[in-house]
């Protein structure tokens, strides 16, 4: 058996990394956004935003705007609690400085407690990152063997699914919207999933970071499907947001709008969490890209026509 670790989790991802792992019964903390599987939810929460994230699109993106221009953090870290749940290690990233706890807000933690926690940053900006992170984990976690079957299982799923795709000729073109006001393009490994699911992504380039976009350049690329996946957003409150983008006179100019072909999605359950559920992603944009030839559950459930 592996020794015991405390873990903390202070990135959604990597605390699905973690159940995936079997490790979950080793969890003692947790940030504010980590909740899934529900039990996480039980766990005292680490770390919390500066912003107010219930306020529309727009000022939240001037509140995450003005304090990186501050040079302050968007999080705050229960320094105290971590102190108190004395981990072993504690899991975060690098990959945005406004999505979740970087290592530099832990450093505080680490120069006050009398323990040395390890902390492993993850930075997956692409599939086969995500696959190394899945391994740096189980390696943290000392269960190696556990990380390779969980990517071995990972890369079959991806695997049958493109399989399914390419034998479709006809691939439409694909916009991923991360964010509505302002536009932002989904990066990162979104578009892998779009490949995968059987489509091209358009506005956003694999591996890289998801750019901002303007409405000039949406109304040139035209894609054939709209996809709304807006970051820590559930159906629900991507469909109210979306107003920013529905109330405005060049909308209706888009082949997708005018085809019918914008879906809104779970950005913050499927999307902008690069876990496990990734292949659940690639499903639901299957489904989307292809419905009469990709059946997987999702619809209704975590996709939607808007």
């Amino acid at each position: 058996m592996p020794p015991r670790r405390r873990i903390v989790s202070l990135l959604p991802s990597a605390t699905e990394i973690v159940a995936a792992l079997g490790m979950l019964d080793q969890l003692v903390g947790r940030s504010h956004e980590c909740d899934f599987p529900a039990e996480v939810q039980r766990l005292p929460i680490c770390c919390r935003p500066r912003i107010d994230v219930t306020k529309p699109g727009a000022e939240i993106d001037r509140q995450v705007k003005d304090s990186l221009r501050a040079g302050l953090s968007v999080f705050d870290v229960d320094t105290a609690l971590l102190r108190e749940l004395r981990p072993d290690v504690i899991l975060t990233q690098t990959q945005c400085d406004v999505c979740a706890v970087t290592p530099e807000d832990l450093e505080a933690e680490l120069t006050q407690g009398d323990r040395n926690p390890s902390v492993i940053d993850l930075n997956p900006q692409h599939l086969e990152r995500f696959f190394g992170d899945i391994h740096v984990v189980a390696i943290a976690l000392h269960v190696p063997d556990r990380g390779h079957h969980l990517v071995v299982e990972l890369r079959g799923g991806f695997e049958t699914l493109r399989h399914l795709t390419s034998k479709l000729r006809r691939k439409p073109t694909v916009a991923c919207l991360e964010w509505f006001e302002p536009l932002m393009v989904a990066g990162n490994w979104v578009p892998e999933l779009v490949e995968i699911a059987g489509g091209v992504s358009v506005g956003a380039v694999a591996g890289q970071h998801s750019p901002w976009f303007e409405w000039q350049q949406l109304l040139e690329a035209d894609p054939e499907v709209l996809v709304l996946m807006p970051c820590g957003w559930d159906i629900a409150r991507a469909r109210t947001e979306s107003a920013a983008l529905t109330s405005d006179p060049r909308w209706t100019q888009l082949s997708a709008v005018r085809a019918g072909k914008v879906f809104v999605t779970d950005g913050h359950q499927f999307f902008n969490r690069p876990g496990p559920r990734l292949l659940d992603s690639a499903q639901i944009l299957a489904e989307m890209l292809h419905p009469d030839a990709c059946h997987f559950g999702h619809r209704g459930h975590n996709w939607e026509k808007l």
